[in-house]
This record gives C-alpha cells, sequence and structure tokens, in this order.
C-alpha cells in the first residue's frame, strides 16, 4: 500500500487521536488546542531537504515548545500540533500555508445525515420505541435495483418477514430469489414497457433482473433504510458508521429504470404491484416533464397508493435554481428538494501566483509531484468550438500532456471531463463552475488529481491562465472536514418553485439531505459510472434530489412505526410543519444559488427536522374525498377525474370547489388583483389538549395576513378545529412575490406553515 493509500484510508483514525490529544490541557495552562495546518507542498523553499524539516520550521517560527503531532505526506499536506488560538492566526500568515484548522470532534457516525438530523442511536431508541431490532414498515423503492450483496441489506438481527407482506423475489440475470432476506423482503424488474420501444435489454450491459448495475437504486434504497454498517466509506473519504433513516424498516425494490430510462408504463406496473405487495412507504427519485396530473402517471399511480395508506415521496428535480422547475408536484405527493450536511472534502487549486483557491474532491491514489506543474486552459487545448467543456475527443495531446488542464463545467458529467483530460495525457484538472452553478460545489470521486472551484474562484483562475504568460498550477486533495458553517444550505441543482401546474399548492414540500451523500454501492460499477473506471467501492458519494428524497421516505417510514394510524397526509403534516427556515442565530437558511436568504418556493417549509416531527401537536390530514374536491376545484372532466381516481365521480355542482380550501400545510396565494383572498384549514390536536394561538410572520407591507379564530382550544387527542386566513392584498404596494409564516403554538408545540403570495 502507498504511503498516500495509507494515509487516507486512516485518515479518520489519525482525526480520532488528534481529537482526544485536543482535550488535554498542557501543565502551564494556557489555553492550547489541536490544529490541523495545510500546507502548499510545492511551494516548499529549495534550502529544504524534507517537508518535515519546513513544517517544523514554519512551526518554530511561531511557537518555540510546539511539536508535531503528524506530519500528513499525501490524503493533506501539512501537519498536526498544539497552538493558541494567537499562535495559530501566526501561522496563518507563514509562506506557504494554505490554513490552519482547529480540530473538530470526528464521531464515527456517517453517512452523516442521520447525526445531522439528530438521530443518533439514542435518540432513535427513545424517540420511536419499537420492539425488537426490526420493524414491520415496508419502504418500496421504484429506481434501477439492488445490489443484494451490499452489507446495508444484512438481515442480522431481523425478525421474521411481516405476515402482512405479500411481495416476492423475482429471479433473473445474475439474480436469484434466494437473494433476498429477512432485510431486502422482495425485489421484481419491470421492462416489458422499455423493451417495447427500446428494443430488448442488453444482457451484456444490464441485468435483466431487480440486479442494479448502476448504483443508483442501492444508493437510495440504503439511504431510506440501510443496515447499520460500521467502517463505511468512500475510498477513505466520509469514513464511519453508515446507516438508512430508518435501519430496522424492510426493503422492497421495484427495478423500473434502464439504460435507455424509465418509461411510464413500467413505473405504473411496479406501483401497482408494490400496492399489492403492500408496502408502507413509497420512495421515487424519478422524474420527467410537468404535465397535468390525468397525464402524469407517476401522480396517477401515486394517487392510488395514497388511497391505500402508503406514503409516496418523490425528488424534485434537479433542474434549479431556475424557477418553475419541478416536477413530481401533486398534493398527494411529498416533494422533496435538496440541501447540504455540514461536511465538505476540501481540495485546494494551487496557483503559480501565490494564490490558493479551496474547491471540493473525492479524487484517491498518487499525488501530484512536488512541484508546480504547466497549466493550460482546455479552450486553447482544442479545435472544437465547445473546447472548454473537455468533451470526448476534444483535447489536442500534444497541448496537454503532462499538463494541469482547466475545464469549464457544462453539458457533458463532470467526472467524464477529467477522463478525457486523463485520455489525452493531462495529469490534473481544476474544473471551473460557470454561472448556472455559481458557488455550489458537488465532490466527485474522480479519475486523476481534480478540484471542482465555484464560478468566482473560477472567473479568476480562468483570467490567470490566459494571461500568464507561463501558468502553472497543483491540485491538493485534503480529505474530510465536518461542521461546516453555514449549513444547511439550498443546493443550487435543487429544483424550485412555483408550482406550475397548480400555482395554489405550493412545492417543494420539503428539503431534506442531497448534497455528498455517503450511501451503499452497486458492484458492477466504479464511484464514477464510467466505462473506464475499474474501481469497485461498497459505499458512493453522489448528490442530487434523488438523495434528498429517501431521506424523507426513510424518516416517513420512522413515523409510520412510531404512529401507525397516521394518514400519509397527517405524516407528510408532521414533517412539514417541524421543520426549519433558519439557523440557530435566527438567520434565515442561505440558497447557494444567491448567497442569499431561501424563500419557501426554495426550501417549501424547510429544512426536515425528525426529531421533532414524532411530535408535532397538530397536523393537517387529509382524505380521498378531500383530494376528489380538490380535482374538482381544478375544473377537471369527469373523464379527467376518473384518470387520476380510477373511478366515476361526479363534482357536485351545489358546491363551490376551491383550490384554496385543500387541507395542505401550507399556503400559495396567486394574486390578480387587490382584494380578500380567503383559506381554510382544519388541523387534528395528536398532542392532546391544548390552547393554540397563532403568530403571523409577513415580510410585505401590500399583504394583511389576518386568522380567526386567534385560539384554537383542544380538549382531547383527534379533535378537529377549523380556521381561516384572509390575505388582504394592496396591488398598488407591491409585484413579484413576497413571503411569511403562520405558526399556532400552545407553547409546547410550534406548527409552521409556510406563505407564499405571488402577484401574476
Amino acid at each position: 500500500m502507498s504511503s498516500s493509500s495509507f494515509l487516507s484510508s486512516t485518515a479518520s483514525f489519525f482525526l480520532l487521536i488528534l481529537y482526544l490529544l485536543g482535550s488535554s490541557q498542557i501543565s502551564d495552562g494556557a489555553q492550547q488546542a489541536t490544529y490541523i495546518v495545510h500546507m502548499a507542498k510545492s511551494q516548499m523553499p529549495s534550502s529544504y531537504d524534507l517537508h518535515s524539516l519546513w513544517y517544523d520550521s514554519s512551526l518554530r517560527s511561531v511557537s518555540e515548545s510546539a511539536q508535531l503531532l503528524y506530519t500528513y505526506n499525501n490524503a493533506i499536506h501539512g501537519f498536526s500540533t498544539r497552538l493558541t488560538p494567537e499562535e495559530a492566526d501566526s501561522l496563518m500568515t507563514q509562506p506557504g500555508v494554505i490554513s490552519v484548522l482547529p480540530e473538530h470532534r470526528y464521531e464515527l457516525h456517517t453517512t452523516r445525515s442521520p447525526l445531522f438530523l439528530g438521530l443518533d442511536e439514542h435518540n432513535n431508541a427513545d424517540l420511536f420505541p419499537q420492539t425488537g431490532a426490526s420493524s414491520d414498515v415496508v419502504v418500496g423503492v421504484l429506481d434501477t435495483g439492488v445490489w443484494p450483496e451490499s452489507k446495508s441489506f444484512s438481515d442480522n438481527g431481523f425478525g421474521p418477514v411481516p405476515s402482512t407482506w405479500k411481495g416476492g423475489c423475482e429471479a433473473g440475470t445474475n439474480f436469484t430469489a434466494s437473494l433476498c432476506n429477512r432485510k431486502l423482503i422482495g425485489a421484481r424488474f419491470f421492462a416489458r414497457g422499455y423493451e417495447a420501444t427500446m428494443g430488448p435489454v442488453d444482457e451484456s450491459k444490464e441485468s435483466r433482473s431487480p440486479r442494479d448495475d448502476d448504483g443508483h437504486g442501492t444508493h437510495t434504497s440504503s439511504t431510506a433504510a440501510g443496515s447499520v454498517v460500521e467502517g463505511a466509506s468512500l475510498l477513505g473519504f466520509a469514513s464511519g458508521t453508515a446507516r438508512g433513516m430508518d435501519p430496522r424498516a424492510r426493503v422492497a425494490v421495484y427495478k423500473v429504470c434502464w439504460l435507455g430510462g424509465c418509461f411510464s408504463s413500467d413505473i405504473l406496473a411496479a406501483i401497482d404491484q408494490a400496492i399489492e405487495d403492500n408496502v408502507n412507504v413509497l420512495s421515487m427519485s424519478l422524474g420527467g416533464g410537468m404535465s397535468d396530473y390525468y397525464r402524469d402517471g407517476v401522480a396517477i399511480g401515486a394517487f392510488a397508493a395514497m388511497e391505500r395508506g402508503i406514503f409516496v415521496s418523490c425528488s424534485a428535480g434537479n433542474a434549479g435554481p431556475s424557477p418553475y422547475s419541478l416536477s413530481n408536484v401533486a398534493p398527494w405527493i411529498t416533494t422533496v428538494g435538496a440541501g447540504t450536511l455540514d461536511r465538505d472534502f476540501p481540495a485546494i487549486a494551487i496557483l503559480g501566483n501565490g494564490k490558493n483557491y479551496s474547491g471540493v474532491s473525492l479524487f484517491k491514489g498518487d499525488a501530484l509531484p512536488d512541484k508546480l506543474l504547466p497549466f493550460i486552459y482546455a479552450g486553447n487545448a482544442s479545435n472544437a468550438t465547445n473546447g472548454n467543456l473537455c468533451m470526448t475527443g476534444s483535447l489536442i495531446p500534444e497541448k496537454v500532456k503532462g499538463k494541469i488542464v482547466m475545464c469549464d463545467r457544462g453539458v457533458n458529467a463532470r467526472v467524464q471531463k477529467g477522463d478525457v483530460v486523463k485520455a489525452a495525457g493531462g495529469v490534473g484538472m481544476i474544473l471551473a463552475n460557470t454561472a448556472a452553478n455559481g458557488e455550489e460545489l458537488v465532490a466527485d470521486a474522480h479519475m486523476l488529481p481534480a478540484t471542482t472551484v465555484g464560478e468566482k474562484a473560477g472567473d479568476i483562475i480562468r483570467r490567470y491562465v490566459l494571461t500568464d504568460p507561463n501558468p502553472t498550477a497543483s491540485v491538493l486533495i485534503q480529505g474530510t472536514v465536518v461542521n461546516v458553517q453555514p449549513s444547511p444550505v439550498v443546493a443550487a441543482f435543487s429544483s424550485r418553485g412555483p408550482n406550475s401546474i397548480t400555482p395554489n399548492i405550493l412545492k417543494p414540500d420539503l428539503i431534506a439531505p442531497g448534497v455528498n451523500i455517503l450511501a451503499a454501492w452497486t458492484g458492477a460499477a466504479g464511484p464514477t459510472g464510467l466505462p473506464s473506471d475499474p474501481r469497485r467501492v461498497g459505499f458512493n458519494i453522489i448528490s442530487g434530489t434523488s438523495m434528498s428524497c429517501p431521506h424523507v421516505s426513510g424518516l416517513a417510514a420512522l413515523l409510520k412505526s412510531a404512529h401507525p394510524e397516521w394518514s400519509p397526509a397527517a405524516i407528510r403534516s408532521a414533517l412539514m410543519t417541524t421543520a426549519y427556515r433558519s439557523y440557530k442565530d435566527g438567520k434565515p437558511i442561505l440558497d447557494i444559488a444567491t448567497g442569499k436568504p431561501s424563500t419557501a418556493f426554495d426550501h417549501g417549509a424547510g429544512y426536515v427536522s425528525p426529531t421533532i416531527a414524532t411530535n408535532p401537536g397538530l397536523v393537517y390530514d387529509l382524505t380521498t374525498v378531500d383530494y376528489l374536491g380538490f380535482l374538482c376545484a381544478l375544473n377537471y372532466t369527469s373523464s379527467q377525474i376518473r384518470s387520476v381516481s380510477r373511478r366515476n365521480f361526479t363534482c357536485d355542482p351545489s358546491k363551490t370547489h376551491s383550490v384554496a380550501d385543500l387541507n395542505y400545510p401550507s399556503f400559495a396565494v396567486n394574486v390578480d388583483g387587490s382584494g380578500a383572498y380567503k383559506y381554510t384549514r382544519t388541523v387534528t390536536s395528536v398532542g392532546g389538549a391544548g390552547s393554540y394561538k397563532v403568530k403571523v410572520i409577513s415580510e410585505s407591507t401590500a399583504v394583511k395576513i389576518s386568522v380567526a379564530p386567534a385560539v384554537l382550544n383542544f380538549k382531547e387527542v383527534n379533535e378537529k378545529k377549523s380556521y381561516t386566513v384572509t390575505f388582504t392584498v394592496d396591488s398598488s404596494k407591491a409585484s413579484g412575490s413576497s413571503f411569511g409564516n403562520i405558526e399556532w403554538s400552545d407553547g409546547k408545540h410550534v406548527v409552521g406553515s409556510p406563505v407564499a403570495i405571488t402577484w401574476t
């Protein structure tokens, strides 16, 4: 094993030791702490023979007594030591020092999202009491299948398959029924619709069975309900204990996505089967174009599932930050956007002019030489008009060989750009975001030393490489850091509202972790998914609302096990009304796309907070009859309603149906002139007796929000009370959109609903 591999794979152990060392005080009582010092290794003066001597000398310049605890040679370049805050500040000014980071406590608890969401094992036992090590809740996942050999699907400690389960395990290419167990209790595949359009599945490229040759389905299903796996990591990054949101739930997979896509006929067949099999939760990290509900196969299938008491969560889409970019917006679907965690994977772009810029990377392998290397812009190393994008075959090897190459983000996959650079003889890559991605940094397991930098840094680096007569650069991979602030932020790629199908229903419903998520992976593909990637990993780190959706699916399973009587709408209400929209200091959650506070069109009700959702106080419940009334309010014809609901249903002409009266836990008001807009809601007490008072927050003077009554008194569990919200609008004072919140509180619970007002 190379020193590089050894250092990366044992980074967590080193950091744990550093933490233990850092928790002690030296005898003279000075307030020292352990710091990790990142050095620009290639900037070592020629007067030093060894980097360790340079590090020691740098340290001596600020402290005569400090000792090197560890010298890092590869995973990061630098050292750790004990310093006072003043010494650390002084060291930061020394030549070659990139950063001096106070050490953070590393818990062996990752995907990190359970910990970040407050779900440690102790909390789980208190908040979600169940008998035994397993639950009877079944999470059905429609995706690319499953890699059953993954430790995330181990059934150690699980009791018998629930007696209510009617599903099965289908055999096929590279898959036998015996691969299912008491954890992975169902596995099926649906290819008829796909094959009808695309021809037979090419079994030399993918398995015509539930087996996942892609990785996406294994990642999503293990995120929702993967078993506890100690010692998980991607190539040493994000090491710790991986587990799904509900590690005690059962998993059933329905493979509906193939190399050529996911076809709605197969999706509907899978939903149909999942209902028959008796799943409790359906998780679908897939989506297509926007269409009316009666034309949308996912919406139609989800309606049927909802009727059977199945909670359906879907990804909002990755078309952000553009407005109106959402998919899966039916009100009986819980629509999930993406936010970040407090974990990052820094990698520094080092330039020959002495400037360094922080990016992210999951590259693991031999580091670059200890010197700055020739640096070239891809647009100047190509005859193609879009040569800057590093498309396949676009780079001229004679211009690239032995150099660091700068590529711009866009069109082709980020990891593919690095592969193109490597194939042309380049030795490293700096990948620059463009305006579409702004400052959002998504980490990738690149095939060569590479870092992705934000748009601002990219613009500066591009100017340097294009104007300096002899540009040079290097890339320094730094490993894993946690407690990154501010966190969470809304992901730039996360699709945004308003809801283009039904503007009076606010979507997304909420956001959950979806950036740089560690979860199980297929054994049939490398972490990049590229055919040229020979690496095989048990876990991978990827990003998307595909990752945030199964977080909510797993949390719904937890709530279902704690409250089996709750409807899908009640579970969604609990997750939405307890979500948070501001940091602990009271400032609003930021949108990474703009650097400004996010709005309800970005985050919906907010960032999910599952430990509070178990006891929300009040819920906004909905039944099939309510949704039928909603379809009437849309002026759907009887045949259109039948398309959605599978029944003959005629809207009562004597009733006035209003979308505004659907009992949703949020408010979206479309204003087409001055006047009063009234919405009615009914809340059910799930917290017992209590007196709830309303609090209204509005950012616009153009809208007056009044709630009647202002106090709701409950005497018993499951009692219902209704209220009316009147939005009085003066259109002469405003345009665009305005936001606010309506909160009910009894002193113990806070039941929050976001408000979005749009002038049309």
